[in-house]
């Protein structure tokens, strides 16, 4: 599981180039991370050999959708994607603070883990992520969510802290036309979708304003 001789790192800092700060970071996580996956499944076996592309690369496109955010939530961060990375790139900068939620203890364990051994701005949340929502009152800039949930439940886990201006940036695959029509049913929603740069059929949600359809009265009968 050694990840030096990892071909695709350099293919992969080549879509999303890093400092050398940044890259030591991401670095020490994907050893870390490696190293835990022996024990927990926190990632597909079939896409370790290509972690820096399917994992490391697909986090950190997010953050020039968001270049000014400097408080990232993470719903369902699970083995750090996208949150550590994230973190990874954020640290140093003044105000940078990523949070990141998960339910599974095991998994916020390594979370914890992680964010002591990199020294990262970042904060575990064991919880649920619709109590997060709930609860939550510090400041967000940008919420972000990968492999969670359907657009849908994200919209309705996110609104909370959209309302008050974070941008929601959600990783999608080919099934985003579905999951867009079916949440648009409950949600008005303006938002692009852009191109992934890790995965030819997926993209990048990018909601920038998030408001609930009145619900729709029975017709009498």
């Amino acid at each position: 599981m050694r990840e030096q001789g990892d071909p695709n790192k350099a293919p992969a800092l080549a879509l999303t180039p890093v400092s050398r700060e940044t890259l030591a970071r991401l670095e020490k996580f994907v050893a870390l991370l490696l190293t835990w996956q022996r024990r927990i499944n926190f990632i597909s076996a079939s896409t370790i050999p290509q972690v820096w592309t399917r994992h490391i690369a697909d986090s950190l496109q997010l953050l020039p959708l968001a270049p000014t955010a400097k408080v990232w939530v993470d719903f369902g961060s699970g083995g750090g994607f996208p949150g550590i990375p994230i973190a990874c790139a954020l640290a140093g900068q003044g105000g940078a603070m990523a949070h990141l939620v998960e339910s599974n203890g095991k998994k916020a364990a390594f979370l914890r883990e992680a964010v002591r051994a990199l020294d990262l701005p970042a904060q575990v949340h064991h919880m649920r992520v619709e109590k997060f929502g709930e609860s939550w009152q510090g400041p967000a800039d940008a919420v972000t969510a990968r492999a969670l949930a359907p657009l849908k439940t994200l919209c309705d886990q996110a609104f909370p802290l959209t309302a008050r201006g974070a941008a929601g940036l959600f990783p999608k695959g080919q099934d985003v036309e579905a999951e867009l029509t079916e949440a648009a049913k409950c949600w008005t929603i303006q938002a692009v979708k852009v191109p992934s740069k890790t995965s030819p059929e997926g993209c990048i949600v990018v909601i920038t304003s998030l408001q609930a359809r009145p619900p729709t009265k029975a017709h009498p009968r």
